[in-house]
């Protein structure tokens, strides 16, 4: 059964996107003089002659190198080499927005009412932190680390090193000491910038101690700027520069120093939830095509908008949020709770900055439509599109934006990852939303679904990969010099072709759904489950907060599937709520996804960036020793693994 279209965009809609426009001018460019009837024809066209896209993106976008390519493509996957001989700087293409028309940031915290930051100030605030970086000898391949929320001196400190052709690195205070060193060890910074503490959820943290740890086990270390965003925190210091003190000068002029295309613009890094979290190292050019092209053609951000995502820097959604300023737009920052005080903390944000585009995970969703929050009854006449990502969005996820924020808006679900900070699939101007899926596959991601021959399916559930190169790949993992890490990542199943790890269905009208992450596969009489179709059932439900679903293969053949509940306070897992959600699975899909057992639990664990703890859960249950199964430094809530180690089958 074909689902119900929720949003088709007017002719307004697509004549002043992004992407018609882009259309349009590949029909009249001399250089190209391509003319598609539909966007099916425009995607098929980016990604069988990627050199051509990729070099029209280029042009459509005027990108200024001080030194010409010689080559659009050499090489092939794990190794492609783009746009080799180019120089260019991705903080330049950004302060081409310059204006005194709009601020160029709004920032909103807990404990702060909403500030302005203008592209003034802006400007002079990152050349006089990229000139204290550079009187302490930080220049191009030079490691920042910063440990700060989500806030506008991260904005700064980022655009400042990469303004010198170094390398930025972030992750949250909300990581511990021990998740944070395992990351920035790695990659041995010469600058720390941190702050001293943070508020979330009407709760103060002192981070100075943790400071402290980090100054004394990164021996690199040539400075460390603290920022005093906590004022009750600790404050006193050694060896450590005020941000103040850092950002004083004035009257400096912002250069750029060019760097070749494949020059790491920043780190990332996975989650590090069953070891050391692998370093994933972006291209300065790379990251600015893709980020001009996915901000511009599938998330239609126009000069003059505001766009807000909440996240935080240690999610790759905080470097996504950056590359909006590319586009001119004003980015919207929030740090803090989206729950405090109360769940219609962002939604009045929205209203207030009359936000164009609002940026939130899946999870933030669905944990608005179980509050049983109404944000139509907030003014959001400005909104226009809405973002989520980070996990499956389920068909009642989109029902709910459509019934209860509004009715008109763009609802655009993507899916992508830390591995290329970008989605390979996502929002599309010129197409209708159906219910419960993701619109398009994005220009120039050959994205396709794979059976275990590796060929490609229709309306059938596949593992999902990438089989042509994209600028956005990593050009490497930091500490990797013979790609052992990389290909391990990618590259073994499908030989050439990049796995992805999602279970992924492309139906026949080209719209996508993705069911959850294949390694933590259900696999149930030779039928994959994926584990976002047993979510999207059971946490309808009113007695249920949350779940976790697993799959134990026997040593006999045989499989046994316990579903693990969380209920909400005043419920408890009687016989008559199995058979409930039991007959709810049935119900919903078929007698395979009605599980073994079903075991009621306090918690259900995530990592820091939100993601539940599926395959860290089975291995444990399968009897490996907790510190083996997963990196507690990299979980929320590490004392929620305390049920399953008790668990016996």
């Amino acid at each position: 059964m074909t689902p119900r279209i929720l949003w088709q965009p007017s002719v307004e809609f697509q004549q002043t996107s992004h992407l018609r426009r882009y259309l349009d001018w590949l029909k009249s460019d001399p250089r190209y003089g391509l003319d598609f009837p539909d966007y099916a024809a425009a995607w098929q066209w980016s990604v069988d002659d990627v050199e051509a896209f990729w070099k029209s993106v280029w042009d459509f976008f005027e990108i200024k190198s001080y030194t010409p390519y010689t080559s659009v493509l050499q090489g092939a996957m794990p190794h492609a080499r783009w746009f080799e001989g180019a120089t260019l700087n991705y903080a330049e293409h950004i302060f081409r927005n310059y204006t005194d028309e709009r601020p160029a940031i709004l920032f909103q915290s807990e404990s702060t009412d909403l500030k302005e930051i203008s592209w003034r100030e802006l400007r002079e605030q990152v050349a006089a932190m990229a000139d204290f970086l550079r009187s302490q000898g930080i220049g191009v391949g030079d490691r920042v680390a910063g440990f700060l929320p989500n806030i506008p001196e991260a904005t700064v400190a980022w655009l400042a090193t990469i303004s010198l052709g170094a390398i930025w690195s972030s992750a949250s205070p909300d990581f511990g000491a021990g998740s944070v060193l395992e990351r920035f060890a790695q990659i041995e910074p010469k600058v720390l910038i941190a702050v001293n503490g943070y508020r979330y959820g009407g709760k103060a943290f002192d981070k100075s101690g943790e400071v402290q740890q980090l100054q004394n086990a990164l021996p690199g270390l040539v400075a460390t700027i603290i920022v005093p965003y906590l004022p009750e925190a600790g404050s006193e210091w050694t060896a450590t520069t005020s941000w103040a003190t850092a950002t004083a000068a004035t009257q400096v002029p912002l250069d750029f120093t060019p760097v070749p295309f494949a020059h790491p613009i920043w780190i990332l890094y996975s989650s590090g939830t069953t070891g050391i979290p692998k370093a994933i190292t972006h291209s300065h050019g790379g990251m600015l095509l893709e980020h001009l092209k996915y901000v511009h053609f599938h998330n239609d951000v126009h000069s003059g908008e505001c766009f807000f995502w909440f996240t935080t820097t240690g999610w790759m959604m905080w470097n996504f949020l950056q590359a909006t300023l590319l586009a001119g737009a004003t980015m919207v920052m929030y740090d803090g709770s989206p729950g405090f005080p109360d769940m219609q903390v962002l939604w009045r944000l929205a209203e207030r900055v009359r936000l164009q585009h609002f940026g939130i995970s899946a999870a933030y969703v669905l944990s608005c439509m179980k509050a049983g929050i109404v944000p139509r009854e907030l003014d959001l006449s400005a909104l226009r599109s809405i973002g989520s990502t980070g996990s499956p969005l389920p068909p009642e996820g989109f029902d709910w934006i459509y019934a209860q924020v509004k009715t008109d808006v763009w609802l655009t679900s993507m899916s992508g990852g830390t591995d290329v900070c970008t989605a390979f699939v996502g929002g599309n101007p010129l197409l209708p939303v159906y219910e419960g899926e993701i619109q398009c596959r994005t220009l120039g991601a050959a994205v396709e679904a794979y059976d275990e021959q590796g060929r490609p399916l229709l309306d059938e559930v596949g593992e999902m990969v990438i089989t042509q190169p994209m600028p956005c790949m990593p050009v490497f993992f930091w500490n990797d010099p013979d790609f052992t890490k990389y290909q391990a990542s990618y590259f073994e199943d499908y030989p050439g072709i990049w796995r992805h790890g999602d279970w992924l269905r492309i139906t026949s009208r080209a719209s996508l759904v993705i069911l959850g992450r294949s390694d933590a596969t259900l696999n149930r009489q030779g039928i994959r489950i994926g584990t976002s179709e047993i979510y999207r059932s059971v946490e309808q439900l009113p007695e249920l907060r949350d779940s976790l679903i697993v799959n134990l293969e026997q040593a006999d053949g045989e499989s046994y599937m316990p579903l693990f509940v969380a209920l909400k306070p005043g419920f408890e897992l009687t016989e008559e709520l199995k058979k409930k959600i039991n007959k709810q699975l049935r119900t919903d899909y078929s007698p395979r996804h009605v599980p073994d057992a079903i075991i009621a639990v306090p918690d259900i664990p995530y990592t820091i960036s939100g993601k539940k703890l599926e395959l860290p859960v089975k291995r444990v249950l399968q009897g490996k020793a907790l510190e083996k199964a997963v990196n507690l430094g990299s979980v929320r809530n590490p004392e929620a693994f305390e049920a399953f180690l008790g668990f016996r089958m």
